[in-house]
């Protein structure tokens, strides 16, 4: 999330189109398998511009019949939905042919998607059943939903998400797991001095890396690798 209207918008729309080119140059690698996880991009900049919506509900200029529903579409993406696409994609490009990640390390992946899973259904059980609000907080928003058990299920959250990343046995997909862990504490202590919201920032950069990441040759064209650390060459 942005500090603004305007920047949502102007963000989502540029994370938006770099999603796009991650589908298209996965699509181009002739690998199906980068495919879900060439679309989180696409996935994020839409998150960035439905809160556009959600800053125009919060400041009245927005109906109630239209700021209601952009509320509930942000935390089915921010909550149920990205816990299980993170890993679950991360898992699905561990299985194309040649990466170096090792069956141990795929049989973790599926094993995060299912923690993903078991934290998402809470989750979306909270959204389905509570009403979404939004406040302005500075230059942030600030969400309230109900959550049960909110540090055990953040905690769920993070292990699958970031823990994928970090585990996938791909060089730059491990880097972008530093890159999120590190940029949420950043980014959430922002947030509570009510400073400003970067989440979009964090997003721009993890949308960089994948389009990076969607482009590159499949792994049996590339120099041999090995799934011990440090030996992976690209």
């Amino acid at each position: 999330m942005c500090w603004s209207t305007q920047a949502d918008a102007v963000a989502g729309g540029v994370v938006a189109s770099v999603g796009a080119l991650c589908l298209a140059r996965a699509h181009r690698s002739g690998r199906p398998q980068r495919l879900p996880l060439a679309a989180l991009p696409l996935v994020l900049g839409a998150h960035q511009l439905i809160e556009a919506l959600v800053w125009l509900g919060a400041d009245g200029d927005l109906p109630a019949a239209l700021a209601d529903p952009a509320r509930t579409a942000w935390a089915a993406i921010a909550l149920p939905l990205l816990p299980i696409l993170v890993p679950a994609a991360v898992w699905c490009a561990s299985t194309e042919p040649g990466h170096p990640a090792s069956p141990s390390r795929r049989r973790l992946l599926a094993g995060l998607t299912t923690l993903g899973t078991t934290v998402a259904i809470p989750l979306a059980a909270a959204v389905a059943h509570h009403p979404v609000t939004a406040t302005e907080h500075g230059h942030t928003l600030s969400y309230g939903l109900g959550v049960p058990h909110p540090a055990v299920l953040l905690t769920g959250y993070l292990l699958a998400t970031v823990g994928s990343l970090l585990t996938s046995g791909d060089p730059t997909l491990r880097r972008l797991g530093l890159l999120t862990g590190a940029g949420a504490a950043v980014c959430a202590l922002l947030w509570r001095l009510a400073f400003l919201s970067t989440w979009c920032a964090l997003a721009a950069l993890v949308s960089v890396l994948l389009l990076h990441w969607s482009g590159r040759p499949p792994y049996s064209l590339a120099p041999h690798a090995s799934d011990e650390p440090g030996k992976v060459s690209r």
